[in-house]
């Protein structure tokens, strides 16, 4: 290894680390060691090989000066030509032990990186939805790209590169004393005008890539927001695309700059370390000259510290900064940590059960309930805030009882912010109640194998979110195993067929990020069709059809009758028009049940059901009026039978 070489090995070391004052962590170095427990074999392996080619490494050098001597003092050619052979063996030895090296520290390293990825990725997937709700999806991201990739460097780079160094700075040690002190000492009194520079400008380049990489980031951040299809449309209906490219160019004209700069304090950097290199190598030569001339050292010897200047040089380095390297691995591991540490609020217990076979009732039992606070469920750091919200806790539902019959549709209406989309969430257990009981079945949701409540219930919410994938993807992801002519036939029941083949691509067309390549009414409807893919005994719709028009909800209301027929159903609505039929309605205010009744009884009764439904009817009424047509009327809204009343609920 030269000069220059080990001259950018210390400005990229000195850089890429991160200078963190924490003192080390017994606790946290005996996790990782745990945690590194079904590595350790490959990771001996590793280390051996790597000691050994320290050695090799030194030998090479000795052997360069013996052959000088031999030369000199006119030793037989087979000597000469021997050790020739001896440094060609250990060359290929080094070339076969390199690739091996090599071969060892990517398996490890990226057997440690899908080991932790994995385990992160299973933990996030087990948090409540109040975590999704909080963190910053790429800052979450991040722990699994970039602090895991540096918590695996610990291993299969640093680790074995400390071994590996100490060994080397040993033997080259021994070997220069052995050869020269006089030479090793002037070799050591150097080593600060090599190592000081690096460390100093390491320490400025790891601020200016710091800088460079935070405005990368934000950057990034604005490209993802502002190129997805909401951001897109936002920023074109307040036509601010120039502002937009005048800040997105600030930024990038700063990276530019920066990434100027930084060149040119690494050209510094090295053409002084090259200098510097060249000058420590001409005193060797000439002190190791006088020397040779005076017949006080051979000159085999000089070129041997000559070539073991860099062996020490090199290792001497890489430990200045080992420090560094470790405490920037020590610090990806603990934000690795940190989110392993944050505890699943919804665990599955031993003897859970399945939900017992048959068509399912639903019961709510004196349900209270208050949102976990944020220290519970989030960190700071993943919100990327200093101190987390200390809200929450405060119950927001208050002994709410009920029960749905097999068969049975419930309806849910009230103000927005009442607590009906939080009585939605309690069934299929996104949260757990905090006192009282959610039953399927008669047995309380706790008591379930959680893979048996997401078979017996279907949900389908407002926002009908599908992934970028293929139409097929999205269906299959409520059961992998359909056959294609059960794709079809639930496409026919959401009344999406007709449309999926007239698509160039039919079933394998990309429905684009959150389905905007959809329109709402057929996004929605596709998720009904994945819903009847899943033959959920419970269905639990969340304002289902909200948002849409009229043509739109006519459609999706059609596939709803499919997905409601002969289940078990808890419905919440926002259009009272679309409830009527229902078997029990709840008016819920303020998370409570303030009454309850089927639509003629709550009419009847003149109370706060009455007083909604007045409302939204009038509401409706107005804009016909404001057209000139005539109002409608509550005797023309009304359906005037029970069967026209069955149909605007399941129909």
């Amino acid at each position: 290894m030269d000069m220059e070489t080990t001259a950018w090995m210390s400005l990229y070391h000195a850089a890429n680390a991160h200078d963190d004052k924490r003192p080390f962590s017994a606790a946290t170095l005996r996790r990782i060691w745990a945690f590194a427990a079904p590595h350790r074999t490959p990771l001996y392996r590793y280390l051996a090989l790597s000691v050994v080619g320290a050695v090799l490494a030194v030998v090479t050098p000795v052997l360069a000066g013996r052959v000088v001597d031999a030369i000199v003092n006119g030793s037989a050619t087979g000597v000469v030509l021997g050790l020739a052979g001896v440094i060609a063996g250990i060359a290929v030895a080094e070339a076969g032990l390199a690739l091996v090296t090599r071969w060892l520290s990517a398996r490890l390293g990226e057997d440690l990186i899908l080991h932790l990825r994995t385990t992160v990725y299973d933990h996030v997937q087990r948090m409540p939805v109040a975590f999704f709700t909080r963190t910053r999806t790429g800052a979450l991201v991040s722990r699994l790209n970039n602090d895991v990739i540096g918590a695996q460097r610990a291993f299969s780079d640093t680790l074995a590169g400390v071994a590996g160094n100490v060994v080397t700075l040993a033997l080259t040690l021994v070997v220069m004393i052995s050869l020269s002190w006089q030479i090793t000492l002037l070799a050591l009194v150097l080593l600060p005008v090599f190592v000081l520079p690096a460390r100093r400008m390491g320490s400025r380049l790891a601020r200016l890539e710091r800088e460079a990489a935070n405005h990368n980031a934000t950057m990034s951040t604005q490209m993802t927001e502002r190129f997805s299809a909401p951001g897109a449309t936002l920023v074109k209906l307040f036509g601010r695309p120039a502002h937009e490219s005048a800040e997105f160019a600030a930024r990038a004209r700063r990276v530019r700059d920066i990434g100027v700069r930084s060149a040119m304090v690494q050209t510094v950097f090295l053409t002084a370390l090259t200098l510097v290199s060249a000058l420590a190598l001409a005193l060797v030569y000439g002190l190791g000259g006088f020397y040779a001339l005076r017949g006080q050292l051979d000159p085999g010897s000089v070129v041997a510290l000559a070539l073991l200047l860099t062996r020490l040089y090199a290792p001497l380095t890489a430990l200045a900064s080992a420090r560094v390297e470790v405490m920037s691995a020590l610090v990806s591991f603990e934000r690795v940590f940190e989110v392993l540490d944050l505890e699943p609020l919804i665990g599955e217990k031993p003897d859970a059960r399945p939900v017992p076979d048959g068509p399912v009732s639903v019961e709510f039992d004196d349900v209270r309930f208050a949102y976990p606070a944020a220290d519970k469920v989030s960190l700071a750091s993943l919100e990327e805030v200093a101190v987390l919200d200390g809200r929450g806790g405060e119950e927001v539902l208050h002994g709410v009882s009920f029960r749905a019959e097999p068969g049975q549709v419930v309806a849910l209406v009230g103000s927005s912010g009442a607590g009906k989309s939080t009585i939605a969430s309690l069934l299929p257990r996104l949260y757990d109640v905090d006192s009282g009981a959610v039953r399927l079945s008669g047995v309380d949701v706790r008591e379930l194998t959680q893979e048996s409540v997401r078979d017996a219930l279907g949900v389908v919410t407002q926002d009908g979110h599908l992934f970028h994938e293929s139409i097929r993807a999205n269906l299959l992801f409520a059961r992998p195993d359909a056959a294609e002519d059960e794709l079809w036939d639930v496409l026919r029941r959401a009344r999406l067929a007709d449309l999926i083949r007239s698509l160039p691509d039919g079933l394998d067309t990309v429905v684009g990020e959150r389905g905007y390549r959809l329109s709402g009414g057929e996004r929605q409807r596709l998720t009904i069709a994945r819903l009847l893919l899943a033959r959920p005994h419970v269905v639990v719709l969340d304002e289902a059809t909200a948002h849409l028009d009229s043509t739109s909800e006519a459609a999706v209301q059609a596939a709803l009758a499919e997905a409601l027929e002969g289940r078990t159903a808890v419905v919440i609505a926002h259009r009272l028009s679309t409830i009527r039929a229902a078997d029990l309605i709840l008016v819920v205010e303020a998370g409570r049940v303030v009454e309850r009744g089927t639509h003629a009884e709550l009419l009847a009764a003149g109370g706060r059901y009455e007083e909604l439904y007045r409302t939204q009817f009038a509401e409706e009424a107005e804009p016909t009026t404001r057209t000139g047509a005539e109002p409608t009327t509550r005797t023309d809204a009304e359906p005037t039978t029970r069967t026209e009343a069955e149909s605007a609920v399941r129909a």
